[in-house]
């Protein structure tokens, strides 16, 4: 019982040309009839490379959606702390307004606050992504490579996550009318 047979041609361009020769030579073996189905399968490499980079992309799209989704649910999560963090601060707030801090500068504040917490989040999970690279190395003996523009990314994405979900409590805690924030219990 044969399981394969590997052939190669000189230049791509042979390859059609191949694929014809083969299967005549093969239909003459087997005893198939012009035009009936074959009982065997002639596949090419550049075959197996496009499924292979088909379903590549198909990881790829389920693994952005799910980060996508993930920096979604971060991100609602992020705005909710900063919002109990103005309500909480709220006679703060009005402190600081009825010193003299303009609206830009209570913005300023907040804004700063949601960025350094998002990027001290992704500072975090880029070291996890680190030592779990590592382990693979150590334990599992997978080559890992950590490309530096991957790193660069995320911690772009986590920061612009920060000051994309800030600015509605910033904003909020910027239009706190400062009497009422005085009084604020």
């Amino acid at each position: 019982r044969l399981n394969s047979i590997y052939a190669a041609t000189a230049t791509p361009a042979q390859l059609d040309e191949a694929f014809g020769v083969i299967d005549r030579i093969m239909r003459r073996a087997h005893r198939i009839q012009p035009g009936a189905e074959a009982d065997f399968n002639i596949r090419n490499s550049s075959d197996l490379l496009a499924t292979f980079n088909e379903t590549n992309q198909t990881f790829t799209l389920l693994l952005a959606s799910i980060a996508g989704v993930s920096l979604l649910v971060g991100g609602i999560g992020i705005m909710n702390i900063m919002l109990v963090s103005v309500t909480e601060r709220t006679r703060e707030i009005g402190v600081r307004k009825a010193l003299g801090a303009t609206r830009k500068n209570i913005l300023f504040q907040f804004l700063v606050e949601s960025l350094a917490l998002c990027t001290l989040g992704g500072i975090l999970g880029v070291a996890a992504g680190y030592g779990a690279a590592d382990l693979l190395t150590r334990f599992a003996e997978w080559d890992t490579i950590i490309a530096p523009a991957a790193v660069v990314t995320a911690l772009t994405f986590s920061a612009g996550v920060g000051l994309f979900f800030g600015l509605l409590p910033a904003q909020r805690a910027a239009k706190l009318d400062p009497i009422d924030a005085l009084r604020y219990e």
